[in-house]
């Protein structure tokens, strides 16, 4: 049977586990800004190439508009040649006035198509000056987004070794620790953002949310006769001795 661990054995244990821990969060920020930032990038480039590819239609249609007008006018140029030719040999005052009357039709035929064409070419002009600037940023965009791929992929190959060298030491430092306090370590963890759990004390204070440790508190402490939780914030507090130890072992570990 394993001999009993004392209160400061359990304690060098805890806040090695925590200094592995925290090393693997500090990781995890690492790579979690990159993937944000390329999601967001491929975000915005899917709403850029969408936007595009609505602008381009709108083109297409505008477009199409545009010569079906400027055929309009072919077609009542046409007909305004052949009512001239048909003035000619009008027979009575009835089929005179036909003729002018649908000659008068065509020329507000055109005229109409005129001024729907001037319109369309404005709106031509304003879609393809949004045409494109709209691809100039979808270019910047992707860009940028090949740039952070890259610069991914690195940090994930660099950071893969040692997060793996880092969970076996985790893993190591748990075996080591009583279920009991791993599962009270965890739900601290897991309550706080920063994922600090275990803390030592600085300048009177908690490490973990700064509020005032009373004097007898940090006498006990420091005494490590017992674990000593945090009255504010339920972290386990700690020494500066405690933290000493682990650091002199990280520097030999190197």
């Amino acid at each position: 049977m394993a001999a009993q661990k004392t209160v400061v054995e359990k304690l060098d244990s805890l806040f090695t586990l925590q200094s592995i821990d925290s090393k693997l969060d500090e990781l995890e920020i690492l790579k979690g800004e990159l993937p944000m930032e390329v999601k967001d990038l491929e975000d915005d480039l899917e709403g850029l190439s969408t936007r595009i590819n609505r602008l381009e239609t709108l083109i297409k249609e505008l477009e199409g508009d545009l010569t079906h007008h400027e055929n309009n006018i072919v077609d009542a140029n046409n007909l305004l040649d052949r009512y001239n030719k048909q003035m000619d040999n009008v027979k009575n005052n009835r089929e005179y006035e036909a003729l002018m009357k649908e000659q008068e039709m065509q020329r507000l035929e055109i005229q109409l198509s005129e001024k729907k064409m001037s319109q369309i070419k404005r709106d031509l002009e304003a879609k393809n000056e949004t045409l494109a600037a709209t691809t100039e940023r979808r270019d910047h965009k992707s860009t940028n987004l090949d740039a952070k791929k890259i610069e991914l992929t690195a940090i994930i190959e660099k950071t893969e070794k040692q997060e793996t060298k880092l969970l076996k030491k985790s893993a190591r430092a748990r075996k080591g620790i009583e279920e009991r306090l791993i599962k009270a370590y965890d739900k601290i963890r897991n309550n706080y953002r920063n994922g600090l759990a275990v803390v030592t004390i600085e300048r009177d204070s908690c490490g973990g949310c700064f509020n005032v440790i009373p004097p007898q508190v940090q006498l006990e402490v420091a005494q490590r006769k017992s674990i000593t939780a945090c009255e504010h914030c339920g972290r386990i507090l700690v020494d500066n001795v405690t933290a000493g130890l682990e650091q002199e072992a990280e520097a030999e570990a190197k």
